[in-house]
């Protein structure tokens, strides 16, 4: 479960990637403009994709929350 929300995450890194690829790349305003929504439209998509699976693993008991440890 976990291999797959670091897949999802790698997948909305690469969307955004892209997406700032597509707006710095020289071209047809249009054509660019729409690649560009389309990529940010997929990073929108598998973040809530992966806030969805984080919190159906938490809820399941796949994962557990460690808290962060305290300095001595």
């Amino acid at each position: 479960m976990k291999s797959l929300m670091v897949v999802l995450f790698m997948g909305v890194l690469a969307a955004l990637a892209s997406a700032g690829l597509f707006m710095l790349r020289k071209g047809n305003d249009a054509d660019r403009g729409k690649r560009m929504a389309r990529a940010l439209a997929v990073r929108v998509g598998l973040s809530i994709a992966l806030f969805l699976l984080i919190l159906l693993s938490w809820y399941m008991g796949w994962i557990r929350p460690n808290g962060v440890p305290l300095g001595s």
